[in-house]
């Protein structure tokens, strides 16, 4: 069976994190519980991968209160934490900086590189019909702390130029059943991108299926008018515009 790009095989002797739709660890092949406390400790660290002063992860994960409890929270996770695994996840335990130990493996990090590959072109190996498993969700969506935001987003966006830029390749190469995959899938993911909108567009004009790419347009300018009370850009209004012989207003 083959693998996904880019996907590290986990080795007997190291941990693997899993961040995107879901925490999961497993540590030589076996999954360990984690403690609440613990689990937004360890995506802390793996967000942060050159390590942070214990000081800052206390107050950035138990933000509101008083120092010295802070501290004991960090110091009650870093406990749990120890008694989870024989493996040592945490590197430097008596340091006053936190970091990752170096054995433990993190899934956003290689998906990153991934999708930044697909985007940017630097990647010739263009999968196939079945969405990838880096692009195919997003750093712990279900996760509501503020500390998170940023690189939730990061993700997200690398995430859905990647499936544009494939949805892209394959409509090029005329495989428009691919195409459409990509940005359709682009499209649940963000279904007010006007670009992930633009190019299932693209594709549907490609096929030759006229009706089906004005039907997609204007449910997307529907959307847009009704949620955000904006019309889609000048660029997909010109797309669109040959095909109904005529310049389609900005309402």
């Amino acid at each position: 069976m083959d693998q996904d790009p880019d996907t590290t095989p986990v080795r007997s002797s190291c941990a693997t994190l899993r961040l995107l739709g879901c925490f999961t660890l497993h540590v030589d092949g076996r999954a360990v519980y984690v403690p609440p406390t613990a689990q937004r400790l360890l995506v802390y660290l793996a967000l942060h991968r050159q390590g942070g002063s214990r000081e800052q992860a206390a107050e950035l994960l138990w933000p509101g209160l008083p120092r010295a409890r802070a501290a004991a929270g960090l110091r009650s996770a870093l406990w749990r934490l120890s008694r989870r695994s024989d493996r040592q996840l945490v590197a430097d335990l008596d340091s006053s900086r936190l970091s990752l130990a170096e054995h433990v493996d993190i899934d956003l990090q290689a998906a990153t590189r991934y999708a930044v590959g697909l985007a940017s072109g630097m990647r010739d190996d263009t999968p196939g019909p079945e969405i990838p498993s880096q692009l195919r969700e997003d750093l712990l969506p279900a996760w509501c702390d503020d500390w998170l935001l940023d690189a939730r987003e990061h993700f997200h966006q690398a995430r859905l130029h990647a499936l544009e830029a494939v949805s892209r390749h394959h409509r090029r190469d005329g495989r428009m059943c691919e195409a459409l995959i990509y940005a359709m899938t682009a499209v649940e993911a963000e279904p007010l991108r006007e670009s992930a909108h633009r190019e299932v567009t693209a594709v549907h004009l490609s096929e030759g299926n006229t009706a089906e790419a004005l039907r997609h347009f204007e449910s997307f300018r529907r959307r847009l008018r009704r949620e955000l009370g904006l019309p889609p850009s000048a660029g997909y209004r010109h797309l669109v515009a040959p095909y109904l012989g005529r310049p389609v207003d900005a309402r």
